[in-house]
């Protein structure tokens, strides 16, 4: 397979800002340069971040709905956001430890959840209930 160049700091930074909160912008980008859609930000000290990351900790629903009907790569702290209690649990079943472990600068999965507000009532109430088990 022939290795393809990287993509451009610059571009990925602001790909990933702009997740945050601009989904106009995020939809152009995307569509000049589709590979885009994964790509990571290194904030320093191992706090990477991807647009969908992006967009989730802000709470951002409709750009994380529009990045994974794009090909983002769905992650727990999106399907908390989300409100996807399955996928949460599923995952904490497996991996009880991901509870506990931050996502992007550090949010923590709760955090996530609480976040998605209404949309994730459920997530948020089966986390919460986690943590006053452990």
């Amino acid at each position: 397979m022939e290795r393809k160049p990287a993509l451009e700091l610059e571009l990925v930074h602001e790909f990933v800002s702009k997740a945050h909160g601009d989904l106009e912008r995020v939809k152009e980008m995307l569509e000049d340069e589709p590979t885009l859609i994964n790509a990571t930000w290194d904030w320093g000290g191992g706090d990477f971040e991807t647009a969908l990351g992006a967009a989730s900790h802000m709470g951002r629903r409709d750009i994380a709905i529009f990045l994974l009907e794009h090909g983002a790569r769905l992650d727990i702290f999106a399907a908390a956001m989300l409100g996807k209690l399955d996928i949460v649990k599923a995952a904490l079943t497996v991996y009880p430890n991901l509870l506990d472990t931050p996502g992007p600068h550090g949010i923590p999965l709760l955090t996530h959840a609480e976040i998605g507000g209404q949309d994730a009532a459920a997530v948020l109430d089966y986390l919460e209930s986690l943590k006053r088990s452990s």
